[in-house]
């Protein structure tokens, strides 16, 4: 039986682990204050919401036929995701739904899968998701390398412009497992039969975005280009592709897909969309952050709002859903002040499709085209690319691997190759930081005294930087090669870390020293330190089971000198290390 004490503390942890956790969900969940001031004053929120509205159209538009799930479940995803992220998510001024590096992940399980298991897809993803934000992995993204996100972006940017290949030139059903590989198949078969309208329509309707937006930023071009293009192809009666029919309103759709053994199947590219999709959000509320003055995010908080809305999206039809930067950036740079802004968007969004479906239906898949084709343009940011490019030839490395394997493979794949890359050539730089070398001894007249232990067959060598795998080859290398000695003495406190790799060369090195009957002292070790090195028994010499470790080097040089010469006795008071 429990004594009350000990049922007394076994409740009080069980209360406070429950405090943890209640506060933890309450951190996740919306707040009065963040609605406060739209309420007060909403005018600039309404009219930026109706700005990004019109940007956000044809952008929804054309990644819902990107991904191969139609316009409709593009504009459904932009409605239904940008609500829900709107209230729940972690960004005042982050805007959600469909993007272009989504429709990147989507159009291999779309292949794959069909339509049903997109949908399945992404309401597995935003469960993991919501777990990731419980977990608190939010705030990982901090630690990406630049050279990473950079090549991921410009990755991105090149796919999406791949894919509009086949709709920018007029030609249906171009085949291929990857979007490059359809992409030449369309060129291949648009030169066997070429046809001049159609491209001409997605670049007029490009170049008049990309020289719009340069001269007037705050007008929708994007928008207008496409009404121009929809009404000349009306008028004269061209011969275009058109998006088709839209449903006046929400479906919601039958997920039957969602039996065990199929659930099984889709974990792998539901890891994939939740990936992307806490990535691109997390940077996207990250870039809005730098924006605004005096903002800052709830990273766990956006996650656990993305996840909830792409939970929400596949129940209406909507596919997996993710912060938009493209459409955030209008969002700050419109006036946004609060979450208002983007949850007018959606609404306005919900009203063109109950209201204009009909007229949206006429639009020209290669306006849509245009669209995309002039939003990659704008999506690299070449100064920061050539800055990037310009800094380190190890950055270079990064950013180039995650570019080629992002056009080449996936994303998911990409940002891994990336970070590891960027890992990889870190622990080299860091190993290369790490260095043993015959260093001056601290006194006022340590050249005397350093000649007079050369003479004596002592040295010191004091150990700099980090000494684990990564350096241990080397290092044991460099320390092997000490000849004409009778005593080394490792002066340790300037390790900045030891890992089991490192104990274990260390303790060879110091094995084929006494081998050559040269003592081995270690100075100044620090206590974190010293836990692996005995564990491994580093500290026991041939001969006997003494510890050869010493607070400081004057006392470790003080008993090399008492071993080297036994008659004499040396005592040193310096605290040196």
């Amino acid at each position: 039986m429990a004594e009350p004490g000990n049922l007394s503390r076994s409740a009080t942890t069980t209360g406070g682990h429950l405090t943890g956790a209640v506060r933890s969900v309450a951190e996740l969940l919306p707040r009065w204050g963040d609605w406060s001031p739209a309420i007060r004053a909403p005018g600039a929120d309404l009219l930026s919401g109706l700005i990004v509205a019109l940007v956000a159209l044809p952008l929804a538009l054309g990644f819902g036929v990107s991904s191969g799930l139609g316009a409709a479940a593009g504009l459904t995803t932009a409605v239904v995701a940008g609500v829900v992220a709107a209230v729940f998510g972690g960004s005042r001024f982050q805007v959600s739904g469909p993007t272009g590096a989504m429709t990147v992940v989507l159009v291999p399980i779309v292949a794959q899968y069909g339509p049903s298991g997109v949908l399945a897809v992404g309401l597995v993803a935003g469960v993991m998701l919501v777990v990731l934000a419980f977990a608190g992995v939010g705030r990982a993204v901090r630690y990406m390398p630049a050279p990473v996100i950079e090549g991921f972006t410009a990755g991105i940017a090149v796919v999406i412009a791949l894919q509009q290949v086949p709709a920018a030139l007029g030609i249906e059903g171009a085949e291929g497992g990857k979007v490059w590989q359809s992409a030449f198949a369309a060129v291949r078969r648009f030169v066997e039969s070429p046809s001049i309208l159609t491209p001409m329509v997605a670049l007029m309707v490009a170049v008049a975005i990309l020289i719009g937006g340069r001269y007037l930023p705050r007008v929708p071009f994007s928008l207008l280009a496409v009404v121009a293009a929809t009404v000349g192809a009306q008028l004269f009666d061209l011969d275009l592709a058109r998006i088709g029919t839209i449903p006046s309103g929400f479906s919601a759709p039958t997920l039957s897909f969602l039996h065990l053994g199929d659930l099984t199947s889709l974990i792998a590219p539901a890891l994939a969309v939740a990936a992307l999709a806490a990535l691109e959000s997390l940077l996207s509320a990250t870039a809005a952050d730098s924006m605004a003055v005096g903002t800052r995010h709830n990273p766990d908080r956006e996650l656990f709002g993305q996840g909830l809305a792409n939970i929400a999206a596949p129940l209406f039809g909507g596919v997996p859903a993710t912060g938009a930067i493209a459409r955030t950036a209008v969002n700050v740079r419109s006036g946004a002040r609060t979450r208002l802004a983007a949850l007018t968007h959606a609404l306005i969004l919900a009203a063109i499709v109950y209201l204009a479906a009909g007229l949206v239906a006429e639009i020209p898949l290669a306006a849509l085209a245009g669209v995309l084709l002039a939003t990659t343009v704008r999506m690299v940011e070449t100064a920061s690319v050539l800055a990037i490019a310009r800094a380190t030839r190890a950055d270079t490395i990064v950013m180039v691997a995650t570019f080629l394997v992002t056009v080449v493979f996936d994303l998911v794949t990409a940002v891994a190759v990336g970070v590891g890359f960027a890992a990889i050539l870190a622990l080299r730089a860091v190993a290369k930081s790490a260095r043993i070398e015959q260093v001056p001894l601290e006194g006022d007249d340590h050249m005397t005294e350093e000649h007079e232990l050369l003479r004596e067959h002592i040295v010191a060598y004091r150990i700099d930087g980090a000494l684990f795998f990564a350096a241990a080859h080397r290092f044991l290398l460099e320390l092997a090669e000490v000849a004409d000695v009778k005593v080394v003495i490792l002066r340790m406190s300037r390790v900045t870390a030891l890992d089991a790799t490192g104990a274990i060369v260390l303790k060879d090195a110091i094995t084929k020293l006494e081998h050559r009957h040269i003592t081995v002292l270690i100075s100044g070790i620090k206590p974190e330190h010293l836990r692996p090195l005995e564990a491994l028994g580093v500290f026991t010499t041939a001969d006997s089971e003494e510890r050869h470790v010493f607070d400081t080097t004057p006392r470790a040089i003080s008993y090399a000198r008492m071993l080297v010469f036994p008659d004499h006795h040396y005592v040193s008071t310096s605290t040196e290390d």
